[in-house]
């Protein structure tokens, strides 16, 4: 596997690195382990203070870390600024509240005073993408390390300066050397990394092929795992909605990081009485958007990631169209070019017997579906393979809510096209995987829910348990 910088706006190969040997790799788990068994012992506390330097330090370097991600994977430099920020603020939240995390909760028992202490579980892998390269770390880092398990990982090929800066970035700011280690080491290493005995678990966020092979890995291995896979999330314009208020930003709904967000909203589904008006909005949003440098503040829309991702979106369209799909907005000749940009398309006419009615478009294509009315609009989002996230705008925001309840997916944001926040947990079900990242609930994935009993004297578990012992 080669890990090397190639600028998608450019299309010049900026660095290239070497593969990690398994000796570095062992050095690197040792190192790890170390860290674990030292900070059982100490409060966490500690690491409490030590994230909120994270975030101080995160901020005070905002533009060279946005720059790497920009050169690493194309992202428009203000989005990668944005990315930084939200970073420094998931480390802020888990510093913040530290205490309440980590607190051992009272229960009632027969058998004696209980309790549930949070302890960690030893060290973890992480297996990060490429469209969020901060970020996505930052999601895994920033919990385990105040709960005390020391997290190893392998980045995306086409990110490593992300991913070798995050590593040194963290060190800068007062972070042990082992909490966090960078490994650009090869598929066949990940899964000899799974199954080391100091390894615990694995965090993933990838396709849902890659989803398939680490859990594979971890349930051969008995390691704990958490999957962020794909979507294909609904938006859900109702009948009494605000279309004016919709409008402002139905295009940055699709197109925030030229479309490759797992979240991103990827089917427009409307009613009758709407449709014409949503994809009119939809429409002049995308004739809107303007390609070019991504350090230029005048670009709206960045590159892809690079050409064979553009490529493979070609295809998908092309495919799409040929199973039937009508091209409402677009011109397919603009994206044959070799240059990583997609110009934006809008798809419509999609038949459950098109290939593209269960698939995720991640790029700049939108899809638009007509429904009749509410119930067919909660039948069809819930007509998919995937479950992230979603949207629902309604004039009534309670009535949005209970609409959001019958969606079958990880969240919901009614009346905003979301977002993410280190309070908000996140994560999917069906085929966009399982577990949660951030919030309170982001803590628990990789924690040992210890539970504590204690009596002053024994107890007869005949007289505990009724006579049924």
């Amino acid at each position: 596997m080669a890990y090397q910088i190639t600028n998608p706006y450019t299309g010049e190969v900026e660095k290239t690195y070497d593969n990690f040997t398994d000796e570095q790799v062992d050095t690197a788990l040792a190192k790890a382990y170390e860290n674990y068994q030292s900070w059982k012992k100490e409060p966490v506390a500690n690491r409490a203070k030590k994230l909120q330097a994270v975030c101080d330090y995160f901020y005070a370097h905002i533009d060279e870390l946005a720059t790497i991600i920009t050169h690493d994977m194309g992202k428009l430099f203000k989005e990668a600024q944005g990315e930084v920020i939200i970073s420094a603020e998931i480390a802020k939240y888990y510093a913040e509240n530290a205490e309440t995390l980590t607190a051992p909760k009272d229960f009632d028992s027969r058998m004696g005073k209980a309790q549930i202490v949070p302890r960690p579980i030893g060290v973890l892998m992480a297996v990060e993408p490429w469209n969020f390269p901060i970020y996505q770390l930052m999601r895994v880092f920033a919990p385990n390390y105040l709960l005390g398990n020391p997290m190893v990982y392998k980045h995306a090929s086409n990110t490593p300066g992300s991913a070798e800066a995050f590593e040194k970035f963290l060190v800068a700011a007062g972070i042990e050397e082992g909490a966090a280690t960078n490994l650009f080491v090869s598929y066949d290493q990940v899964n000899d990394i799974i199954a080391h005995k100091r390894v615990q678990g694995v965090a993933l966020t990838g396709s849902e092929r890659a989803g398939e092979l680490i859990a594979a890995e971890a349930g051969k291995n008995l390691k704990r795992s958490s999957l962020e896979l794909g979507g294909s999330d609904p938006f859900i314009i109702l009948e009494d909605a605000d279309l004016s208020e919709i409008k402002k930003f139905i295009g940055q709904a699709r197109l925030y990081n030229a479309g490759q967000v797992c979240t991103s909203s990827k089917r427009f589904i409307v009613t009758e009485n709407n449709y014409d008006e949503v994809l009119s909005s939809l429409t002049a949003a995308f004739k809107e958007a303007k390609t070019g440098d991504p350090f230029d503040e005048a670009t709206t829309l960045a590159p892809l990631n690079s050409l064979k991702a553009k490529k493979d979106l070609v295809k998908q369209v092309e495919k799409a169209i040929e199973n039937g799909a009508t091209l409402s907005y677009g011109d397919m000749s603009k994206n044959q070019g070799d240059d990583a940009f997609f110009y934006p398309v809008i798809l419509t006419d999609i038949t459950k017997e098109n290939p593209a009615y269960y698939e995720e478009f991640f790029g700049p294509v939108g899809e638009v579906y007509k429904v009749k009315d509410e119930a067919e609009a909660i039948k069809l989002a819930n007509d998919s393979v995937y479950g992230l996230s979603g949207v629902v705008f309604a004039g009534d925001p309670e009535h949005g809510a209970e609409v959001a309840a019958q969606i079958e997916t990880g969240a919901v944001f009614v009346n905003s096209y979301g977002g993410t926040l280190p309070e908000l947990p996140f994560g999917g079900v069906k085929r966009s995987g399982y577990g949660k990242e951030l919030g309170t609930l982001g803590i628990d994935a990789f924690m040992n829910q210890e539970i504590i009993v204690t009596r002053e004297k024994p107890i007869d578990l005949n007289d505990a348990f009724g006579g049924f012992v």
